[in-house]
């Protein structure tokens, strides 16, 4: 039996709402037990660094000769508005979220003071929350994602002002 089709039984099974399923062939003998017992402690490694290859840049005579006609680009923000701030990245994929539950106030609003190790938001993945801390000091000027909405490794959540 391949592993592939172990984890979709797992996973059958976890949707079928039994509580135990014995699977035995003459290979393996699989034992899937669910339920109300007590949850297995699940580890999570912090992710791997992800490094992205740099951007090739492409001179104007190839831009044109590559890509079709299009409507003009929007003017690029000047940096000099942004560059006093600092921006808190997402440190995973997965699904951002301003707050420890539906019923509770976001960890931090536009205008809020944080301090190093202060929660700013959760991020889920893979069913685990893992509970984002600021690694800078300062006032927040912008919060740059909606709630629950899914978000890339490296993703901009906020802007601070350091100052």
């Amino acid at each position: 039996m391949k592993l592939s089709e172990i984890q979709d039984l797992i996973k059958f099974v976890s949707k079928s709402g039994v509580n135990e399923v014995e699977l035995e062939t003459k290979e393996i003998k699989i034992v899937i037990k669910t339920g109300k017992q007590a949850a297995p402690v699940v580890y999570q490694n912090a992710p791997a660094p992800f490094t992205q290859a740099p951007m090739q840049t492409l001179a104007p005579q190839q831009i044109s000769a590559a890509a079709p006609a299009q409507e003009p680009a929007a003017p690029v923000a000047t940096p000099s508005i942004d560059s006093k701030y600092i921006t808190i990245k997402s440190p995973m994929i997965g699904t951002f979220y301003r707050s420890s539950g539906p019923d509770k106030g976001p960890f931090v609003n536009v205008g809020d003071e944080i301090a190093v190790g202060k929660p700013v938001c959760i991020i889920e993945a893979m069913k685990l929350f893992n509970e984002i801390e600021s690694e800078i000091k300062g006032k927040i000027v912008k919060v740059l994602i909606d709630d629950a909405t899914p978000v890339e490794y490296d993703q901009p959540l906020f802007l601070v002002d350091p100052s």
